[in-house]
């Protein structure tokens, strides 16, 4: 491993802002937000420091998430406090698709599972995680995306302002959308302002996962 006082002034100030950064959140910062925190205009930039950090043993990098970077060294300090370092990752039963523009019949689990570190997992236990695939852009706001993946923590109740993924039994089908609880009824709002809510009544609302963390697909 490199020695930390030899790493480049941008080098070393991007390690000390993902080891706090992880800390805080208990996952990696995105690339753009690292930029942003030490004052690097360009991605390309940033990347390129990044694969630095790879090469000088600080960090692992994986292409196939968003947020993929792990830090695996140590930052010296007065307090030699450690980083994070990398998990093993975790299976997660991928059980379908949900299309994130209109509701779609009820998702099953058919064997699939994908793998994931346990810090996008945040507090949940892995044993409540499941994954789904998202077709369509109406939640495009909130940063999913058609093609994304997302992991749900299974609950039966939310909390205004929650992402889930609820089942409409009148309809018999499955959407995720934002969770709304409004005087005599439910609205489930699209983060798409060409979309409209859809409204239900409480008794026909069955919440079954809260959204915890999104993987991108790595896109060429």
């Amino acid at each position: 491993m490199k020695d930390f006082n030899k790493l480049s002034k941008r080098q070393r100030n991007i390690l000390i802002y993902m080891e706090g950064y992880v800390e805080k959140h208990g996952f990696p910062p995105t690339i753009r937000e690292i930029g942003t925190a030490t004052d690097i205009n360009s991605t390309s930039v940033v990347n390129y420091n990044l694969n630095k950090l790879v090469q000088a043993g600080y960090l692992e990098r994986s292409g196939r998430v968003s947020r993929g970077i792990r830090m695996v060294g140590e930052i010296p300090g007065d307090d030699k406090k450690k980083v994070k370092v990398a998990q093993a990752p975790v299976s997660i039963p991928l059980v379908g698709q949900i299309v994130a523009g209109e509701p779609v019949p009820p998702f099953e689990a058919n064997g699939d599972s994908i793998e994931v570190t346990p810090a996008m997992l945040g507090n949940a236990n892995v044993d409540d995680v499941f994954a789904l695939r998202v077709k369509g852009d109406s939640m495009i706001d909130a940063m999913i995306a058609d093609g994304d993946i997302v992991l749900l923590r299974r609950v039966s109740t939310a909390r205004n302002g929650d992402m889930v993924a609820v089942w409409l039994d009148e309809r018999g089908e499955t959407t995720l959308k934002r969770f709304y609880l409004e005087p005599d009824r439910i609205r489930l709002q699209p983060e798409n302002p060409t979309m409209q809510p859809i409204y239900v009544h409480p008794a026909h609302c069955q919440i079954q996962g809260k959204v915890v963390s999104v993987i991108r697909p790595f896109r060429q």
